[in-house]
């Protein structure tokens, strides 16, 4: 028998371990092996090199059995935080991610975990981190939680009402308040989310000077930019455009007369068509208003609204939206979770509702939460009382509900990092929803 020509020893904490180089190629590039060796992962080894780390050979042993075999196998003296800190040092905690669960699938998610709330009252937003982990915000609080359900510090902002929140990446959360009225302290700012620091403040400049405002809705969008819906005491009403590494502001697009750009509910970036959706939806207004941004031509590209709509019932107002570009449409929701769909190629076009797709009749629970909208991987979503629904295909059939009775409706969910995450109102409480991993064959 030939000697194994990429063979490679390493003497972790006193331990000695042996592998190969295509064993270690499982961990790909971004992982401290792939920074070790070179670039083809073409590694001759005589066998008399050893590499030296010095760190807990245990939690080695488990990461080296997911690089050989793709299973995640933990022993029950073994601590999951103290596997996770080293999978974070040796750059696989997706590796650990993707062994725990499976690719996001909104037919096949089981739900994992309750987190029992953290603040009182109801909670305003729930945020899906890139990596698996969260956000809460509760009034003026926002609690931030990583992929392990680990509490970070909370932050407070001085009893300042939150409007939004959204993660930029993994370690930085931005956060929207509301103006105290005479204090100028409102708007939005950058936080560190495993210390809860304030890195730097987003200023709206008018005429300029800075001026005061409240943040609304955020999104982001391509080039590192963060949009928001800013609504001012003098004429600084619209949509702002900030840097999201400098924080400087780079534009903004004032409202048109007649709109409600400043009180928007909803900002969603369209990556194809480099345009953002903005959506001021019932009841904030007494009517709604869905529009479609082109900041480089400095115009509003596409619009709707239900001004002179024929509403008899309350049950046609809607309540969410969400763009779906790659059928050129914008899907809306009411209040009975009937789906209805605007042709964006037709401005000012009606609403086709589609009442195949209608899950309850009814009155609304005492204390409504509204639906809300998300689309995923090809999936639509939309919450309702206390349940999640899925539609899938081309006609957006029904095809699950993500249901439990404990906590109340769903006042918001958020979809990221391979998992959903769902806020109740009545015990302010969220749960986790995710895939099981595939089976080893």
């Amino acid at each position: 028998m030939g000697i194994q020509k990429d063979r490679v020893r390493f003497n972790v904490g006193g331990r000695i371990f042996e592998t190969t180089a295509t064993t270690l190629a499982n961990a790909g590039r971004n992982s401290v092996f792939g920074a070790m060796f070179d670039e083809d992962w073409n590694l001759q080894s005589d066998n008399t090199n050893e590499y030296f780390i010095d760190r807990n050979p245990d939690c080695f042993a488990v990461l080296l059995d997911l690089l050989r075999t793709q299973e995640l196998c933990i022993p029950a003296t073994m601590s999951e935080k103290l596997l996770y800190r080293e999978a974070l040092y040796y750059g696989l905690l997706d590796h650990v991610r993707s062994a725990k669960w499976g690719p996001f699938d909104g037919n096949r998610l089981w739900l994992s975990r309750t987190v029992a709330g953290q603040a009182p009252g109801d909670g305003t937003a729930i945020r899906a981190g890139p990596d698996g982990g969260c956000c809460v915000a509760h009034g003026s609080m926002v609690h931030v939680y990583d992929w392990m359900v680990e509490e970070h510090p909370p932050i407070n902002l001085d009893y300042q009402r939150v409007n939004d929140v959204g993660w930029v990446d993994s370690e930085s959360i931005v956060i929207s308040v509301c103006e105290r009225l005479g204090r100028g302290d409102g708007g939005m700012g950058l936080f560190s989310s495993s210390n809860g620091e304030l890195r730097y403040k987003f200023q709206v400049s008018h005429e300029n000077q800075v001026k005061s405002f409240t943040a609304g809705a955020l999104s982001f969008g391509s080039d590192y930019k963060i949009f928001s819906s800013c609504k001012g005491r003098s004429n600084e009403y619209g949509v702002g455009v900030w840097d999201q590494m400098t924080g400087k502001q780079t534009d903004f697009f004032y409202e048109p007369p007649g709109w409600s750009l400043g009180d928007a509910d909803k900002l969603q970036w369209l990556h194809g068509s480099n345009c953002l959706l903005v959506a001021t939806l019932f009841p904030r207004k007494d009517n709604c208003y869905i529009s479609l941004l082109d900041f480089r031509e400095k115009k509003m590209v596409w619009s709707w609204s239900d001004i002179g709509a024929p509403i008899t019932v309350d049950e046609k107002r809607v309540r969410d939206a969400i763009a779906m570009e790659d059928s050129n449409s914008i899907c809306v929701v009411n209040e009975y979770e009937d789906l209805g769909f605007i042709d964006i190629r037709n401005s000012g076009g009606s609403v086709r509702w589609s009442s195949r797709s209608r899950l309850m009749k009814g009155k609304m629970p005492d204390e409504p939460c509204y639906p809300k909208l998300a689309l995923h991987e090809g999936q639509l979503f939309s919450s309702m009382n206390d349940s999640i629904s899925v539609f899938c295909g081309p006609e957006w059939v029904l095809t699950s509900r993500l249901r439990r009775s404990y906590g109340g409706s769903i006042c918001d969910f958020s979809i990221g990092g391979d998992r959903l995450f769902a806020l109740h109102s009545e015990e302010n409480v969220f749960d986790i929803w995710e895939t099981p991993p595939p089976p080893i064959i």
